[in-house]
């Protein structure tokens, strides 16, 4: 090969990568099995010789399996009973016994059968005397007896036993390794991700002469596709014909596959294009990992246009192809479209499996077609279908996020009466859902009936609850439970310390904060960006930035780079205390370390400036982050369009409210507020000011009362109150005050006593909104 799979190391070097999936995305997961001993008789590893010196010491015991052959049994006869036994041991001996029946010879298929039997538990001393055994009785063996210690090796990660299998062959059996044997050998290494391997086992193929064929080239693209190196990939597809090979589905495939993995479906396409202009044959595979690709990209619209057009070429859609196209729907959150499919599936006599409704009843739960998804369930039993764990916890999953936690709940205990035993997941979601609806005692109780039953609570169960306590205020219960998960072996991660630091810091306890801060380094735990960011707000917002610019400090000295929180954080404290010169010094900081300004930062900036009176200088530079090209929030427009306000200046202020509403984002309450606020006291025409509390009613905002009571005045003064009442009918609506209010309410304004009624809505207003500042 003269264009070698060396070449391409050397110019590409393997970086880690995790594995490369099968052509189906949905392959289970692999634990590799740690190697047994078997206890063979009473010996350990111990393989009698089966060689006719000692055939006359015939086993006195009887293996129960035995009893199923005949007295004169043939190796065929014993290789059926030997494939039917599960047990290896039994096996063994059952091949212990026959071995030394006087009539019997082993044949190769039954020798392989129990190499086999024994390289699944990792037996390989016995392996290994077994085939001695072989080779003194001049048993004829061929290449393919040598693959099944190959297989077996890489099954335990034991890959450099795997290679010294090549030079077993031929200097032990006089076996040259052929091309099969190579294949093989690099496939597996290629599976097992020993891609430098891979390098010296080809290198080894190629300087012993051994001729690559389509499968060789196909292995080794795997091998490239697996490290992203797809271009290369192609360059070795191309290279095939010099060595008069044509590449088949399986390299067009597997090109295919490396583009997808990175998320390039175009890249796919156009292998597809290659395929087709080469005049080779593509399979199901091809067309279900194509679909695969545009599901995985959200590109469902296309996936579904690209099977209709595969269907009127003759490509019959499989269990595959639908359970891709249900799983890409439901990930796009179109579990309720993906029921059509789900009927077109049986329509086809497709049996769908409990995968399929898994990814149904979960992609139903996502959109809060709850009652759909437990439909869904009751399909599966009637169809004979068995749900398992993934499934209930899916629903009971459901139910919580939909705040039905009492019926995930009935659901989970009628489960369990049934026999289903709760797991982790499923108490962790009952627990979450009971801390979202603020039922945390209920949660609490969980919390103890899960450990009392024996299900150890994890990582999560412990956030969960840690995050509930540290939102109530409750912190000292917060780090009883970080000791519960320290005495019960529970990990503690980022997160569990992060959450913690952050609720110290909303209590203003910093030092607290600080305290847990240097526990994580005491117990392991690396601090990452949230966890300085979380403490240096604190540390501003309780006036101590001179020690969070220290923590930021140290911060970069432990390789984590400051971000837009990290420095707007810094720069909301220095804009709160009105010191504009630092606060733009931290804006040109910023810039000079790499970390572009956002629209937090300038908003943050334009809120310091107004506080500190330089009202038009924060106006000019509302207009430079224009013409950045950001799109503006109410953030940054509300303090300019306040001070305005404040200066009598109200046209400019509802000048740029009203062009807020035209090129930025939509004015938030408090946009509206300041506005009205601002109308009603300014002195200016009152229609003006009741024009604009409609308009604010209309898009979902009420008049803040104070306000309101300002215009209530003014048209009370001029007599307008039919106005008056009108308006106070919009607010109760929109408020939605209830019948009781609302009678009493119009009682005072049927008899003219308006400040009772005003009074009144006053109470009610500001029982239901309490007083915040903007600067809160």
């Amino acid at each position: 090969m003269a264009f070698s799979f060396s070449s391409f190391l050397k110019c590409h070097p393997w970086p880690q990568s995790q594995n490369l999936p099968n052509p189906i995305p949905f392959p289970p997961s692999f634990h590799s099995p740690k190697p047994v001993s078997l206890p063979f008789s009473t010996r350990q590893e111990r393989v009698p010789s089966v060689s006719a010196s000692n055939s006359s010491s015939v086993s006195t015991v009887l293996p129960s399996k035995a009893k199923e052959l005949l007295p004169e049994f043939t190796p065929k006869q014993l290789l059926d009973t030997l494939r039917r036994e599960n047990d290896v041991t039994s096996a063994f001996h059952l091949f212990e016994w026959a071995s030394k029946q006087p009539h019997f010879t082993p044949s190769l298929s039954v020798y392989e059968e129990i190499l086999r039997k024994l390289g699944n538990v990792g037996s390989f001393d016995s392996m290994r005397r077994v085939l001695d055994d072989m080779k003194k009785l001049q048993v004829e063996l061929v290449e393919g007896t040598f693959f099944i210690f190959i297989e077996s090796y890489a099954k335990f990660d034991l890959y450099d036993e795997a290679i010294g299998v090549l030079d077993m062959m031929l200097k032990e059996f006089g076996i040259k390794p052929g091309t099969f044997s190579f294949n093989l050998l690099l496939n597996v290494l290629v599976d097992g991700n020993k891609l430098k391997l891979v390098e010296n086992v080809h290198s080894r193929m190629l300087d012993e002469g051994v001729k690559a064929d389509v499968s060789t080239f196909n292995i080794l693209i795997k091998a490239l596709c697996k490290t992203h190196q797809i271009r290369p990939a192609i360059l070795m597809m191309e290279e095939m014909p010099v060595h008069g090979l044509v590449p088949d589905e399986k390299t067009f495939t597997t090109i295919m596959q490396g583009y997808i993995e990175e998320g390039n479906l175009d890249g796919a396409l156009r292998i597809r294009d290659q395929m087709v202009a080469a005049k080779c044959p593509a399979s199901n595979i091809t067309v279900n990992l194509l679909i695969h690709g545009y599901c995985k990209e959200g590109r469902i619209d296309e996936a579904l246009n690209f099977v209709q057009d595969m269907c009127s070429r003759g490509f019959s859609p499989d269990q595959f192809t639908f359970n891709t196209l249900i799983n890409g729907l439901c990930k796009a959150g179109h579990a309720v479209q993906a029921l059509d499919i789900l009927d077109l599936m049986l329509q086809d006599g497709f049996d769908p499996d409990v995968y399929t409704y898994n990814i149904l009843i979960s992609g139903l739960g996502e959109v809060g077609e709850v009652q759909e998804a437990i439909e869904l369930l009751n399909q599966m039993l009637v169809r004979d279908c068995s749900p398992n764990t993934v499934t209930y916890n899916t629903i009971i999953s459901a139910l919580c996020r939909e705040n039905q936690v009492q019926e995930a709940t009935e659901f989970a205990r009628v489960l369990t009466s049934k026999g289903f035993l709760p797991d982790v997941c499923t108490f962790n979601s009952l627990i979450q859902g009971l801390c979202f609806t603020g039922k945390f005692n209920v949660a609490m109780e969980l919390f103890e009936e899960m450990k009392n039953k024996g299900c150890e609570p994890d990582e999560f169960t412990y956030n969960i609850l840690i995050d509930c306590l540290c939102a109530k205020r409750r912190l000292g219960e917060a780090m009883n439970l970080l000791k519960d998960m320290e005495s019960s072996g529970c990990a503690r991660s980022v997160i569990t310390y992060n959450t913690l630091i952050d609720g110290f810091c909303k209590d203003k306890k910093i030092e607290e904060a600080e305290e847990i801060f240097d526990q994580m380094e005491l117990h392991g735990v690396s601090r990452n960006l949230v966890t300085y960011n979380t403490l240096i707000d604190g540390l501003c917002k309780s006036r101590r930035v001179e020690e969070a610019a220290q923590l930021m400090d140290q911060m970069i000295l432990e390789g984590l780079k400051p971000d837009k929180f990290t420095f707007n954080s810094i720069l909301s404290h220095f804009c709160r205390a009105g010191d504009i010169k630092k606060a733009a010094d931290i804006v040109q900081t910023m810039t000079s370390n790499g970390c572009e300004p956002d629209i937090v930062t300038y908003g943050t900036l334009i809120q310091g400036l107004c506080k500190a009176g330089r009202v038009e200088v924060a106006s000019r530079l509302l207009r430079s982050i224009q013409m950045k090209g950001m799109v503006l929030t109410p953030q940054a427009y509300n303090p300019v369009i306040q001070a305005l306000f404040r200066r009598r200046r109200t046209k400019e202020a509802v000048r740029l409210f009203r062009e807020m509403e035209e090129t930025a984002n939509p004015p938030d309450a408090f946009s509206y507020k300041i506005v009205f606020r601002g109308i009603s006291s300014g002195g200016g025409p009152i229609q003006e000011a009741v024009d604009f509390s409609i308009e604010m009613m209309e898009k979902g905002h009420i008049p803040e009362f104070s306000s309101f009571y300002n215009l209530a005045e003014g048209l009370y003064s001029l007599s307008m109150e039919d106005t008056l009442i009108k308006l106070v009918g919009m607010i109760m609506k929109k408020a939605k005050f209830s019948d009781s209010e609302v009678t009493m309410i119009k009682g005072f304004l049927k008899i003219r006593k308006y400040q009772d009624a005003l009074a009144t809505l006053g109470r009610v207003l500001n029982s239901r909104n309490p007083k915040r500042t903007y600067w809160d």
